[in-house]
């Protein structure tokens, strides 16, 4: 038996949530979300990447706009700076990536991947692995959308650092449940926790503000 046309949902892309066009039927993410994490991947490699300049990050007063310590003080700075520093060392931006690959890996039934050289050839191996199997993983991966989001996530953070960017600022927004989602400008989209509606970008910025309103 058929389904009753007004019972059938639409596929959605897991990362924005907005309908996928016909060519996209079948795919977990659309295209420009895609094309999107591959953006976001090639922007952190590479000697001019955003994971190479938290290096110049690092020192007291850089990247961030803060005033270096004066001699007039009680304390002294400390030696680096914590937030590109936790970025940039094991842990950070690399281990991230590579346990993203890992996955990815697993869910092809491949050997695990090695890692060679220092953390930055290492960073610029696993992009250049993740970026060759993007279309694998927007098509099949049920996690797409967990992925794209984290990727997005470190850019701007890395990128906060390096050019001292502030965080983008978060309004509250109501869900017509009555429930308040927290979004940014350039969320890719957000599902309400209460009642599970899964907004697409353009479709949660309509929603209206919060009775609160803003917040920091």
């Amino acid at each position: 038996m058929n389904q009753p046309a007004d019972e059938y949902l639409w596929p959605a892309c897991a990362a924005c949530g907005r309908d996928l066009w016909e060519n996209e039927l079948g795919r977990r993410a659309c295209r420009m979300c895609q094309r999107r994490a591959d953006q976001n991947l090639e922007a952190l490699a590479g000697s001019q990447g955003l994971y190479a300049a938290l290096a110049a990050a690092l020192a007291p007063g850089a990247g961030s706009g803060e005033a270096r310590v004066s001699g007039g003080t009680r304390s002294a700075p400390l030696p680096l700076r914590l937030e590109p520093l936790s970025l940039s060392a094991r842990g950070g931006v690399v281990t991230v990536l590579q346990t993203w690959l890992v996955d990815w890996h697993d869910q092809l039934q491949w050997a695990h991947p090695r890692w060679q050289g220092d953390l930055q050839q290492q960073l610029d191996q696993v992009v250049q692995a993740l970026r060759a199997n993007l279309e694998w993983a927007a098509s099949q991966h049920p996690a797409f959308g967990d992925f794209s989001v984290e990727v997005a996530t470190l850019v701007r953070s890395c990128r906060r650092q390096v050019t001292g960017e502030k965080p983008e600022r978060r309004i509250s927004v109501a869900c017509p449940c009555g429930s308040t989602l927290r979004v940014t400008v350039s969320t890719p989209g957000a599902r309400c926790a209460s009642c599970g509606t899964q907004y697409a970008r353009a479709d949660v910025l309509e929603l209206p503000l919060a009775v609160r309103g803003m917040a920091a």
